[in-house]
């Protein structure tokens, strides 16, 4: 089993009214490097075997606040950047609210794709075929840390739940929020969602001394289920 943390980029000055995007240039404010300091402080005791960012400068910089101290340097990786938001970048989101396309990224963002833009149904398949590539490069026993934005966490997050793209609206990623995930061979598992101010005692499962496999609730207690059955792997 994989434990993948999920973590959304702290608070930028553009976070909120303005749809940043890929705009070059856009780094935590004071606010947003306070979050990734506190929240480089909650997960300080726990191992991590990688730390994997957003090539954009506000998670680059939440990624460095929790690897400082640790010896690892933070991998790049450009599909875990935010959705290509084309034409719609940069623009005030009271703006945006008024576009036909609008509604139809808030009820069926699987049939939206931004103006000289990407799709969404293409930013959740770069996002979770990342995750795929990077469980497999790491290994059933790695835990990692992922930086990344409020859309693609979601989309990664809907993917886990076995959710259509249609429905990841429902889910909720706030600025360094902590969202975790463990892929086991029965099936992925949510342990925990949008998490700003939690314990972490959860994050790695204890190993059963026979078995080493996970329960069924994707927690700590061990049994047996998981270890025969196989099959089952995914706002700026």
């Amino acid at each position: 089993m994989t434990t993948l943390l999920l973590v959304r980029h702290g608070l930028t000055d553009m976070t909120g009214p303005v749809l940043a995007g890929w705009t070059p240039g856009v780094h935590l404010s004071e606010r947003g490097r306070a979050q990734a300091e506190d929240l480089a402080g909650r997960l300080r005791d726990l191992p991590l075997d990688a730390i994997v960012t957003s090539p954009l400068e506000r998670c680059r910089e939440t990624a460095a606040a929790v690897t400082e101290g640790r010896g690892l340097e933070a991998a790049v990786d450009d599909r875990f950047g935010e959705c290509g938001y084309g034409e719609w970048t940069g623009r005030k989101l009271e703006e945006l609210a008024k576009e036909p396309l609008w509604r139809v990224v808030q009820a069926h963002p699987s049939a939206a794709t931004f103006p000289g833009g990407e799709s969404m149904t293409a930013m959740q398949h770069r996002a979770v075929a990342a995750v795929r590539d990077w469980n497999a490069r790491l290994g059933e026993k790695a835990v990692y840390l992922v930086c990344s934005h409020g859309d693609v966490i979601k989309a990664i997050v809907a993917d886990a739940l076995g959710l259509h793209l249609d429905q990841f609206q429902r889910i909720t990623a706030d600025p360094a929020s902590l969202t975790v995930i463990r892929y086991t061979p029965l099936r992925p598992f949510l342990i925990r969602m949008n998490d700003v101010g939690g314990e972490i005692g959860n994050i790695i499962p204890v190993e059963s001394p026979n078995e080493g496999s996970v329960d069924q609730d994707g927690g700590g207690n061990l049994t047996e289920s998981d270890a025969a059955v196989g099959g089952g792997a995914g706002t700026t």
